[in-house]
């Protein structure tokens, strides 16, 4: 199992014990999840924004529109701090103080890079295709090619990077735990509805499989 290097910036101060180095952890949250938030700082002022996002092998690809200020400033180089948090449950302690949730994140630190070149701005924007919805790439109409020069692409290294996990019922003090308080875990999860046709769609066409049977789940390529 690969582990990345730790550095200054990616080694966990606190509760160091729910920290994972490996690429197969880190991956599967990457993979699983929707939606980064993307911080960075322009003249001393910091800026968080939310955006989509994909990996492929040892890289993530973000993009939008050319008139992005973010990807206008991300692609001169500057440094990036990208994080993708996904939450499994409410933990629910006898203490107001303890209580917690069960989550999984990744946190990224590196400098983003433009993808420029045709046919790997094509395999980034189909990887993030696939990344929201596996299959639907191949259904639909590919950019064309004013829609590939209106649309930014980066890339970023996952070399500096690293995960925390909090899995498990609460943790009280020991005192607390004779208490007459319900403790405990509320599960979460993200799940899909039956899909909702445009209303412009054609007549006689029905949804594809992977519309009805959507699901989060991480199988990766």
């Amino acid at each position: 199992m690969e582990e990345l290097t730790q550095t200054a910036r990616t080694t966990l101060r606190r509760l160091p014990q729910r920290g994972a180095f490996d690429r197969e952890s880190i991956n599967q949250i990457l993979d699983e999840g929707f939606i980064c938030h993307v911080g960075f700082a322009v003249d001393g002022q910091p800026f968080v924004i939310p955006t989509g996002y994909a990996r492929a092998g040892d890289r993530l690809f973000i993009h939008g529109s050319q008139a992005s200020r973010m990807l206008r400033t991300l692609g001169q180089g500057i440094d990036v701090c990208l994080t993708v948090t996904l939450i499994d449950g409410l933990v629910l302690a006898r203490s107001a103080f303890h209580h917690s949730m069960n989550y999984r994140s990744v946190v990224v630190f590196g400098r983003a890079a433009l993808v420029d070149e045709r046919e790997e701005k094509l395999a980034a924007l189909r990887a993030l295709s696939e990344h929201m919805i596996p299959g639907r790439w191949d259904d639909v109409r590919e950019p064309s090619e004013r829609e590939l020069q209106l649309t930014t692409v980066l890339t970023l290294p996952l070399v500096e990077a690293s995960a925390k996990v909090r899995t498990g019922p609460p943790l009280d003090d020991e005192e607390d735990y004779g208490l007459h308080v319900w403790a405990g875990v509320i599960p979460l999860r993200l799940i899909a509805n039956a899909p909702t046709p445009d209303p412009r769609l054609l007549a006689g066409i029905e949804p594809p499989p992977y519309a009805f049977d959507y699901s989060r789940s991480t199988p990766k390529r």
